[in-house]
């Protein structure tokens, strides 16, 4: 039988040998492992991305910090070693007989030794140093250095912060060099948080073996585990929330920080970094401004027993605040002690001292952002002309200003005194008021009240955004306007005070009255001005045409759109205080306008100067025709609506001003100067409802109250060399001699004055007509 082929044999099929279980695994293992080595990778590159982006850049926003005025003292000036020691402890300085350590000072009967704290003013950076100053009869003595006993002519005492522009995140810190750190402050943090810092690789496994050990002994948490490198991962990269994901985070940051910088770079963002409390809403980072907030030194004058007392905050804050926890922050503190002993940087001896000392924190040192809110919010608007909004709360700009805190607290103190007193009157009540101090010589700002609760941020500003009529404090720009031209208008000019009938600009008739509903007939233009009459000055302004006079407010400083009906001459136009108080600096200023100023100059966060404010100055009107309104104003003040300004004051303060009251009472304005300051008030209320209240009855009472207290040079104008004084007989308007019944002495224009004498002077024949030749209206 034949065998059958090849083909027909039975086929034998080789199977693929099935991989085994485990093999899958392990290749499923390492794909997996592969997969997140990448994704590791690919994480890491981003953290170390974000380390560098933010450790490279602008590590810290830290807020503007606003200054008031420096107090300058020299022999003679007027304060009080009571008054005096009050401004040291607003300056936080400390009772220390020693004066061992800056912002420190000792009271030795009529005499105060203080040591005076190092201060970058910009133009002039201030060392500290040792000086005595005596005090008699109510001011300064003498003032001496205590080391060679050499006078001194001026003592610049560093300024008192007022508030500072805080970035959205309200930190604040003052940030410190390594090197300006003092060398306990790096031991005794080394002892306690991380003894291996300059030789791990910012993990320690065997810190945190150690930590465990001692806190085990110690039967509580004495030493912590995690490096000062991780300390600083959580403070500057990382959310407060713990989870594994952050502390994974943290352990690569912190590698990825050591490989890319150096332990000094690192210690030193530490130093900076680190939270150590809260001030109200802000807080408290970094050793440089904790050294302030709890002791009010600086950090480099801070003994041993103070930094044990600062490194003892890095455990909690909020557990060992020394204020409210004074025991358990000593007991901490003498532990960081023991470690720094333990460690070889201090000996028994010095650990035994310090051990000895209190802990000596300060009273509670605010660093408010809202002291004085009405003038910081004038600042931050006049730096905003010059400022973007991210430099004033990031560069940690030092702003020194021109405020004066003592004037600043009485004229609060005052406004709020008066207020309660004038809402005793009918009607007067629910009482509002604004009020602006200036110096009379260079238009710096040193007292600023949007409102009578000026510590609250009401959102309403009213010396800067309240838009009132000013009444009768236009009146001044109308007669200074006439007064620009002699040959038609002379301080004796016979004025008409009669009724007169207008249109008003929308074809309706415009009358208007005087205050005391009364026609005053023929007067000399002084007089109408000094009681402030409503008919003569409409006439004055008619003749000289409402354009000039609105010229001349232009000139003097008001840049608001002016209404040109005939209204505008008695006040209808709406100003703020602020904007009268420009006006009335330039007529303050003989005539010469100055920019007001809140702001003295602006430095960079280490002292150096960005930019300072000069004083400017330039011409605006007639100093001659200003010369002769002053002389009204101060007429208006002994004889007119500001006489009772003297029942305050003595009248050799020879003050100007002049009352302001729109109609229906609803605005009380007051505006006036002495020989050092300006003030305007205004009292309202913000409904618009009547208040009762005249300029003299109301603002003019808080004025006078005020610049009793803090005014203390009376006016001497100073009269221009085109200006001659002459003695003038009131019954006729012709010269006289000084000893004629009533005669003034008045000033003229050379040229304008008149050249016949009355009887009485005996020197020519009397004009009798002198009543007939008015002006046109």
């Amino acid at each position: 039988m034949a065998k059958r082929p090849n083909r027909y044999r039975k086929l034998t099929v080789r199977r693929k040998k099935t991989p085994s279980k485990s093999n899958w695994l392990i290749r499923g293992a390492i794909t997996v492992a592969l997969a997140a080595l990448a994704a590791l990778a690919i994480y890491t590159f981003y953290l170390d991305y974000t380390v560098r982006q933010q450790f490279e850049g602008k590590r810290w926003s830290i807020p503007a910090r606003v200054y008031a005025s420096p107090v300058e003292l020299y022999n003679g000036y007027e304060m009080s070693a009571k008054s005096f020691e009050d401004l040291l402890q607003q300056l936080h300085y400390r009772m220390d007989p020693q004066l061992a350590a800056e912002g420190s000072y000792v009271v030795k009967g009529s005499q105060i030794s203080l040591k005076t704290r190092a201060f970058n003013f910009g133009d002039t950076p201030q060392e500290s140093r040792k000086i005595n100053v005596g005090f008699a009869g109510g001011g300064v003595a003498n003032i001496a250095d205590a080391a060679t006993g050499e006078s001194v002519a001026i003592l610049r005492m560093d300024p008192v912060q007022i508030g500072s522009f805080y970035p959205t995140r309200k930190e604040d810190r003052i940030l410190i060099k390594l090197d300006e750190a003092p060398p306990t402050l790096v031991q005794g943090l080394l002892s306690t948080e991380d003894r291996d810092f300059y030789h791990h690789f910012g993990i320690s496994p065997k810190g945190i073996a150690r930590a465990m050990w001692n806190n085990l002994k110690a039967g509580g948490m004495v030493q912590g585990g995690s490096t000062i490198t991780q300390q600083l991962v959580k403070n500057f990269f990382l959310h407060p929330k713990r989870t594994l994901r952050r502390k994974l985070k943290e352990v690569l940051m912190s590698l990825i920080l050591e490989y890319r910088y150096s332990k000094d770079e690192i210690l030193e963002a530490y130093l900076n970094e680190i939270f150590l409390g809260q001030d109200g809403s802000s807080a408290v980072h970094g050793f440089g401004l904790a050294s302030e907030f709890y002791f009010g030194q600086s950090l480099k004058t801070l003994n041993l027993p103070q930094v044990a007392t600062l490194v003892a905050l890095v455990r909690g804050p909020s557990e060992y605040d020394p204020r409210r926890n004074p025991d358990h922050t000593l007991d901490r503190r003498n532990l960081v002690l023991d470690s720094m002993l333990a460690e070889g940087y201090i000996d028994e001896q010095q650990a035994s001292e310090a051990k000895k000392q209190p802990l000596g924190v300060a009273k509670v040192i605010h660093r408010s952002a809202n002291r004085f809110p009405d003038f910081i919010d004038l600042v931050k608007r006049q730096l905003r002309q010059e400022y973007k909004e991210e430099d004033l709360t990031s560069e940690g700009l030092r702003i020194v200003t021109t405020l004066d805190t003592r004037t600043q607290d009485t004229l609060e103190q005052t406004l709020a005194n008066k207020l309660k007193h004038l809402e005793k009157s009918p009607k007067s009540d629910d009482l509002q008021s604004a009020a602006i101090v200036t110096r009379r010589d260079n238009g710096e700002i040193v007292a600023l009240v949007g409102g009578r609760d000026s510590a609250v941020t009401t959102g309403f500003n009213r010396a800067l955004d309240a838009v009132r009529p000013i009444g009768s404090l236009i009146k001044p720009v109308v007669y200074l306007t006439a007064l620009e031209h002699p040959d038609r208008y002379t301080i004796a000019t016979p004025i008409s005070d009669t009724a007169i009938a207008l249109d008003d600009g929308s074809g309706k008739t415009w009358s208007p009255d005087n205050y005391d509903n009364r026609e005053h007939g023929v007067v000399p233009l002084h007089t109408a001005l000094t009681h402030s009459y409503n008919l003569a000055t409409v006439r004055i302004g008619m003749d000289i045409g409402l354009g000039k006079i609105a010229n001349t407010l232009k000139a003097m400083g008001v840049s608001r759109p002016v209404n040109l009906y005939p209204s505008f001459l008695l006040g209808a136009q709406a100003l703020t205080p602020f904007e009268v108080t420009q006006l009335y600096q330039t007529l303050a200023g003989d005539g010469f306008a100055t920019p007001l100023r809140s702001i003295r100059a602006v430095n960079a966060a280490d002292g150096k100067a960005l930019q300072s404010y000069p004083f400017t100055v330039h011409q605006a009107v007639d100093p001659a025709a200003a010369f002769i309104t002053n002389t009204i104003l101060q007429e208006v003040m002994y004889a007119g609506t500001g006489h009772s300004a003297y029942s305050y004051m003595p009248q050799s303060m020879a003050l100007a001003g002049k009352t302001g009251t729109t109609n229906q009472l609803r605005d009380s304005w007051f505006a006036g100067f002495s020989g050092d300051l300006l003030s305007v008030v205004w009292v309202g209320r913000d409904d618009n409802k009547p208040t009762g209240l005249t300029g003299g009855s109301g603002a003019l009472q808080i004025w006078a109250d005020l610049m009793r207290q803090v005014s203390k040079k009376p006016v001497s104008l100073i009269r221009p060399d085109n200006v001659e004084m002459k003695w003038i007989d009131p019954s006729t308007g012709l010269l006289s001699t000084e000893d004629c019944p009533g005669a003034k002495l008045l000033p003229f224009i050379d040229g304008s004055g008149p050249s016949q004498f009355s009887e009485c002077g005996g020197g020519g024949e009397t004009d009798g007509n002198w009543l007939n030749n008015l002006n046109p209206f």
